[in-house]
């Protein structure tokens, strides 16, 4: 393996795209420059350097059939003068073969054009490789031992995006994504980049868990404003120099930037980090918190082996909740131990499903189960609602799809599914972990027992539990 890291600090160049499109006004995807624009390559990363980082990426993050749209081979000559062209600039620089995330209709698919790319910059001699912007991580298992398996010493760094309150957009938070890549002998530096700039990306940096790898952060230059219908990072050298190295001095070991940054963003970060040095560190674990969980009857009565009488009331299609209420009584007067509420079933609005169940909860006294579905909101809605329910004492939830919406006049009113029923479960057990470590969800799944494929349903079930579901409905 590389021994970067012996002196103290490696640092790497900022963002390409962001910093190319700056230049030129080319719209197209940065990568194809590889081809049409060699000498505009060449002089980025030769600015880079000059400003003083130790490491630069290829110009490859999107170099695959999903992002080109392109067949194979037009990502084989992309890639390979992404390479060719990074290393006849390099002067000394280490150069990282850079790739990004990208997603086929299969896993199967997926991990082979991954691996088809590593095996381009393989052949090649490319020893040095960077992942970053990754939403997830287990997927990647495959390609990262492939690549270990061509070439032992070849150094991989890992990087995931997160937003500020530190999850992916595949809802998984980022404290357990660090320590699964960390725990991968096949992976030798983990870290953040991208979605937060340099002050969120700090204290997202500062919660990471002691994982006895390098660590590597690299944000963005702030956050983007739109100007004259184009997408602009503020002049903001200076600041990013000074949270960059605040980070430095929090344990990370490898630096850099991402989006908006540019040659002039690493030239000041590089002065500041010359004067420090200093040994390799890891950043001091966070004390873990442990959950307590308040009592809920109704999971109590399902872990005993207890019989649970459930029944399912359908929020209101208008203002008046107080029908809702007096079912919800008799309901329990007849000996029911909770009350269900479907999440606008069939995609007709009706009343929501958690502020029903809270109302419910509140007048009748008696356990609820609202149903949440991903039909009508992204992950920032997900956790919104969620946070509201924590607020009510909602203690289960019932995660799900969603029907999907019906035709519809205009194309301005469809569905989000931004998740699907199984992501949903796991970003529900993430935030268990962490915003409700106090008091998580009971998560339950629903099981169709009259699927006509009740295999494949079962498969699905599986799926469901493995990714947090405690019950089935």
């Amino acid at each position: 393996m590389k021994n970067f890291l012996s002196g103290g600090r490696l640092l790497f160049d900022g963002a390409f795209g962001s910093y190319y499109f700056s230049l030129t006004g080319d719209e197209a995807p940065c990568e194809l420059a590889n081809l049409n624009r060699p000498d505009t390559v060449r002089e980025i990363h030769r600015r880079y350097i000059e400003a003083g980082a130790q490491a630069i990426k290829t110009n490859t993050f999107g170099a695959n059939t999903h992002a080109l749209k392109s067949d194979f081979s037009t990502v084989r000559t992309v890639v390979e003068n992404g390479f060719k062209l990074a290393k006849e600039e390099s002067y000394g620089a280490f150069v990282f073969a850079d790739i990004g995330p990208f997603m086929h209709e299969t896993r199967e698919e997926t991990v082979s054009e991954y691996i088809g790319i590593a095996d381009i910059f393989l052949d090649f001699g490319a020893d040095c490789f960077l992942f970053e912007t990754f939403p997830e991580y287990e997927i990647m298992e495959p390609v990262l031992g492939h690549i270990k398996k061509k070439n032992p010493e070849a150094f991989i760094i890992f990087s995931f995006a997160v937003s500020q309150d530190g999850y992916t957009r595949r809802g998984i938070f980022y404290k357990a994504l660090i320590k699964a890549a960390a725990g991968d002998k096949n992976i030798d530096a983990v870290g953040l980049n991208c979605y937060c700039g340099p002050s969120h990306i700090k204290e997202l940096f500062r919660g990471m868990p002691a994982v006895g790898k390098p660590a590597s952060v690299m944000p963005n230059a702030g956050y983007p404003v739109l100007s004259g219908g184009r997408i602009l990072y503020n002049d903001n050298a200076s600041y990013f120099a000074n949270k960059l190295f605040e980070i430095s001095q929090c344990g990370a070991v490898i630096l850099g930037g991402c989006c908006g940054t540019t040659p002039e963003h690493i030239k000041e970060a590089s002065k500041l980090l010359k004067i420090s040095g200093g040994e390799l560190t890891i950043a001091a674990k966070t004390e873990e918190r442990k959950a307590s969980l308040s009592v809920n009857s109704f999971r109590e009565k399902l872990k005993s082996g207890k019989k649970v009488i459930a029944v399912e009331l359908s929020p209101p299609a208008g203002a008046d909740a107080q029908p809702l209420i007096e079912r919800a009584r008799a309901a329990k007067d007849a000996g029911a131990d909770l009350i269900t509420f479907p999440d606008s079933p069939l995609s007709r609005a009706r009343a929501d499903s958690m502020m029903c169940a809270a109302l419910v909860r509140r007048e009748v006294s008696i356990d609820v189960l609202p149903h949440l579905s991903c039909r009508d909101r992204n992950t920032v809605g997900i956790k919104s609602i969620l946070l509201a329910g924590k607020m009510e004492n909602i203690g289960s939830v019932l995660a799900l799809t969603g029907d999907p919406m019906g035709p519809v006049p205009d194309f301005t009113d469809r569905g989000v599914f931004s998740l699907h029923s199984i992501n949903l479960i796991s970003y529900i057990k993430s935030l268990n972990s962490e915003a409700f470590a106090d008091d998580g969800y009971f998560i339950g799944a629903a099981l169709n027992i009259n699927a006509p494929n009740f295999e494949a349903e079962l498969r699905r079930a599986q799926q469901k539990e493995k990714n947090g579901a405690e019950f089935f409905l």
